[in-house]
């Protein structure tokens, strides 16, 4: 099985390039946000690949993190979702974006993707929901949010906005701060959304 490959762009198409890899091109379908993002032909490239293998063909896709390539995976376990339709999200979404998305339940935000409709989007922030990959180098400091270590949110929406976070790829601590001053912000009683929202703020400052 192929897990990355670095070479050199040799021609890109609206949907796959081929990457010259010491003499011998790779076709390697691709997402458009994927391909825009590459430099242009003649150019180097490294793409993480996911293979898929039949009895009539074997197919490359490629991506430019092990993120996006481990929610092309988790995207073909929803019902429903192939190979073009999960292309289709993450052309649409960043990693970052789409762990949001789900992590808030926004299925409108998801619907945006070309083939995606509202049962599909519904489909995608349900059953994701618990299985998000972990993204982002969970570097971010107290201080970088402005905040001081708290004790562990425990019971209701806080805890819940925390663990929300936790499944986004921050750390415990860093999720702990940024919902303690969610909650000082948006008061005791805030839903857990809203928490979400604020403690994503907090992190991104």
């Amino acid at each position: 099985m192929i897990g990355k490959l670095k070479g050199v762009v040799d021609a890109i198409y609206d949907d796959h390039l081929i990457l010259d890899v010491h003499g011998v091109g790779y076709l390697v379908h691709c997402s458009t946000r994927t391909l825009s993002g590459l430099k242009g032909e003649g150019e180097a490239a490294v793409l993480f690949i996911e293979t898929h293998v039949r009895e009539d063909q074997i197919r490359l896709f490629g991506f430019t993190s092990e993120a996006e390539r481990d929610w092309f995976r988790l995207l073909q376990g929803v019902q429903g979702i192939g190979t073009k339709t999960a292309l289709a999200v993450l052309s649409t979404l960043n990693p970052s974006e789409l762990g949001q998305a789900i992590a808030l339940g926004d299925k409108t935000t998801v619907a945006r993707a070309p083939g995606v409709g509202p049962r599909v989007a519904m489909r995608i922030v349900t059953e994701l929901k618990d299985k998000m990959p972990a993204f982002g180098s969970g570097s971010v400091s107290l201080a970088d949010i402005g905040g001081a270590p708290v004790a562990p949110a425990t019971g209701g929406a806080a805890a819940d906005a925390v663990s929300a976070l936790v499944n986004l790829g921050y750390g415990a601590p860093q999720a702990n701060a940024a919902i303690a001053a969610a909650l000082r912000a948006a008061g005791e009683g805030a839903a857990t959304e809203t928490l979400i929202r604020l403690g994503l703020k907090e992190l991104a400052k």
